[in-house]
């Protein structure tokens, strides 16, 4: 990861520097998955399953990982890999929407993190050089939201400050996190990365068949 000597000096509140602030990463893997006809975190691309394969790629820049489970859930915790890095919570609520699994994971976020990176699980193919060119877009950046972007398109992982925890956790679940996103977007920064993966949503057979991976086992 690349070093800013402005940005080693910024500090985060009367903290440390933000280039020493660690930061967490949530991945939410609670939905229902209907369109799909079968868990995606279970899915596969070549050997491995997304959820073990975005735990590793999000883990090489993040200090920890939170995976939210909800739907299928006893399944989805058989397949997350075995690391003490990692933390698994429940949504019960996981029918309420995305937003409801980001609030979950949020009170699991440890208290010296600067934030969190939050990716989806049916977003397998971004690259770990993306997960930790976000983070290091917050550091150079200093803008409380970060976003990946794709040919001017703006997709997953996004990182939240730790400052905007409380207005994620009062935003509406039927609105998502967008509403913070949209909220004010001078404190929003983008982040260009050369990886289509950031833009590319598995949710349904068809969109496996189109990235070039095989359907699902239920619709084999």
């Amino acid at each position: 990861m690349r070093s800013d000597p402005l940005v080693t000096a910024r500090q985060v509140g009367n903290g440390p520097p933000a280039a020493a602030v660690p930061f967490e990463a949530i991945l939410l893997a609670a939905g229902e998955s209907r369109r799909m006809g079968y868990p995606k975190p279970l899915l596969k691309l070549g050997a491995r399953t997304f959820i073990a394969i975005l735990a590793d790629a999000m883990l090489q820049s993040a200090a920890r990982l939170i995976v939210v489970v909800g739907g299928h859930a006893s399944a989805v915790r058989g397949a997350i890999p075995a690391d003490p890095r990692i933390a698994v919570v429940d949504n019960h609520d996981y029918l309420r929407g995305q937003l409801s699994s980001i609030k979950a994971a949020l009170a699991h976020v440890s208290s010296d993190a600067g934030g969190a990176l939050i990716h989806l699980a049916d977003h397998p193919m971004v690259r770990a050089e993306t997960f930790a060119a976000v983070i290091d877009g917050y550091r150079r950046l200093d803008r409380p939201i970060v976003i990946a972007r794709y040919q001017a398109r703006r997709g997953h992982p996004v990182l939240f400050a730790r400052g905007l925890f409380g207005e994620l956790l009062a935003a509406p679940e039927d609105r998502g996190a967008r509403v913070v996103v949209a909220a004010d977007p001078a404190r929003v920064a983008y982040v260009d990365v050369d990886d289509p993966g950031v833009l590319t949503d598995l949710d349904t057979p068809e969109d496996l068949e189109r990235a070039g991976l095989a359907r699902p086992p239920s619709q084999t």
